[in-house]
């Protein structure tokens, strides 16, 4: 065993073994958030019987931001507006979902 007699050696072992800890730990962090976020849109693809790729899925959000839409248009009694919108988000999730 060496005694590191250098305090700047020391030091620079110990701002080392910091900063790896601190992108170890960052890695981790991002590495279950990835599959957290992985897990939720497969099961929200498997039970919509869509695909799970990315624009399946903002299609289907934008089919629920039309759904939307109309609701709000049917709020401010636009009837016509609401219909149509309605009708526009409920084609676009029935052409996605099988």
């Amino acid at each position: 065993m060496q005694l590191n007699t250098n305090p700047f050696e020391w030091l620079g072992e110990a701002l080392g073994t910091v900063i790896r800890l601190l992108v170890d730990s960052l890695a981790w962090i991002f590495d279950v958030l990835s599959s957290a976020s992985s897990a939720f849109v497969n099961g929200f693809a498997r039970t919509l019987g869509v695909d799970s790729n990315i624009f399946t899925i903002i299609f289907v959000v934008l089919g629920l931001i039309l759904i939307y839409a109309g609701v709000r248009a049917f709020i401010n009694k636009r009837i016509i507006g609401g219909v149509i919108w309605c009708l526009l988000g409920l084609w676009l999730l029935s052409a996605l979902i099988r």
